[in-house]
């Protein structure tokens, strides 16, 4: 019998402008990571008269969905590297703009999961309202490797 807890989740986002910041499943107000892969490795075209040519596609760009609670650490700090990168960007220094790398395995079962060329896509939607929400960041990746 296995079990699952988001607590065997471990990791890190690093970057050079701002640092690491340590993904641990306790950590206060992470809600949920879901990596996606986006690159289909296969494609198949049928001609006139039936026959079917299948194509390899490579490439092993993907994406990370990190929800969080909006007052929380790992929003905070995914902000400040926006508004830095934001920031460089603007005065038009891209350099480090893809320079992010997301880390994380699962103790429990371990599984891989290795994000590079990590850029964000837009500040998350936030809403204001008497409860406190959730905001999701969407970050994309040049390589999501998967072990």
């Amino acid at each position: 019998m296995t079990t699952y807890s988001f607590k065997d989740l471990t990791g890190a986002f690093v970057h050079p402008l701002v640092g690491s910041y340590i993904l641990a499943g306790g950590n206060v107000g992470l809600g949920q990571i879901t990596i996606t892969n986006a690159t289909d490795r296969t494609a198949h075209d049928t001609a006139a008269d039936g026959s079917v040519m299948v194509s390899y596609i490579a490439g092993d760009s993907g994406a990370a969905t990190i929800e969080v609670q909006q007052t929380s650490d790992l929003h905070s700090f995914l902000l400040g590297w926006f508004n830095q990168l934001k920031t460089l960007a603007d005065s038009g220094d891209v350099s480090l703009w893809a320079a992010g790398v997301l880390s994380l395995r699962n103790l429990e079962d371990g599984t891989v999961h290795t994000l590079t060329g990590v850029s964000p896509s837009k500040v998350p939607d936030k809403v204001y309202q008497a409860q406190g929400q959730r905001v999701t960041w969407n970050l994309m990746a040049a390589a999501v490797i998967s072990e």
